[in-house]
């Protein structure tokens, strides 16, 4: 038998390989499979996630939980991944839902290893699809991008993550795009993740019942003042790692303009 042909690369200028478009079929394709996946799913159950929805289900739900334990702890945690790693809409309200249901203590260890699970699953997802074309195409732009990310990329996700200006579903997909290790991306998720949500945990788990979560949201546990109390936490919070590495920076500096005898 004949070996078969080496597919012919050549490489950029900045060092990155480049195949020809015949060799590249496969990603496009899978992105397309991945997207009318997501979207039968949607279209399929998502109304069956709906906190209306499941209001009208309160009891059965209940019963379902009393007799099938650990099959629901594993449906909620697969559920909450599929939602956050496809970038679905409803994880807020998953969460609501999964405190009231689990309470908590148990909702809580639940949601944020889901949640980051989810994140970080989405991250490869944008990395695998996208990052070579982006890096490829801006590479002389972001150069400099991805050498201060390597130095203070931990800081910025950290940022990003407690100050929730910013979705997180575009933060995983941005992130993706760029050098950032994916190690790095899922321990400072789990941590920038976990205020938020204890206060989506909390919130859920005072809730009396489903209907109530349904027609009132979080203001149905939390006023106004204690909402706005809690942004102004967020901020201060979401400051803390720019000052510890300000701190670190002007102590280094020290360091060196006047060195210990």
């Amino acid at each position: 038998m004949n070996d078969p042909q080496p597919v012919e690369t050549s490489v950029d200028r900045d060092g990155s390989t480049r195949r020809p478009p015949g060799a590249t079929w496969h990603k496009p394709l899978a992105f397309s499979l991945l997207v009318v996946a997501a979207g039968g799913l949607w279209w399929a159950f998502g109304n069956l996630i709906t906190l209306d929805y499941l209001a009208t289900k309160e009891s059965q739900l209940r019963g379902f939980q009393a007799d099938h334990p650990y099959l629901v702890y594993a449906a909620a945690f697969l559920i909450y991944v599929a939602v956050t790693g496809l970038s679905l809409p409803g994880a807020a309200a998953l969460s609501l839902l999964f405190a009231w249901y689990f309470g908590f203590v148990r909702g809580m260890v639940l949601i944020s290893f889901a949640s980051t699970t989810g994140a970080t699953i989405a991250f490869l997802l944008s990395r695998y699809f996208f990052r070579d074309a982006v890096q490829r195409r801006f590479a002389s732009r972001l150069e400099g991008f991805n050498q201060n990310l390597q130095q203070d990329g931990a800081y910025y996700l950290l940022l990003l993550r407690l100050v929730p200006l910013v979705p997180f579903f575009v933060i995983n997909l941005v992130m993706g795009l760029t050098t950032l290790p994916a190690r790095t991306f899922w321990w400072v998720s789990q941590l920038g993740m976990l205020p938020g949500t204890m206060l989506y945990v909390y919130a859920g788990s005072r809730v009396p019942s489903l209907h109530e979560l349904s027609q009132n949201g979080v203001s149905a546990v939390l006023s106004p003042s204690q909402l706005l109390q809690i942004a102004i936490a967020f901020g201060l919070l979401g400051a803390f790692p720019l000052l510890v590495k300000r701190i670190l920076a002007r102590r280094g500096s020290n360091s060196l303009t006047h060195p210990i005898d």
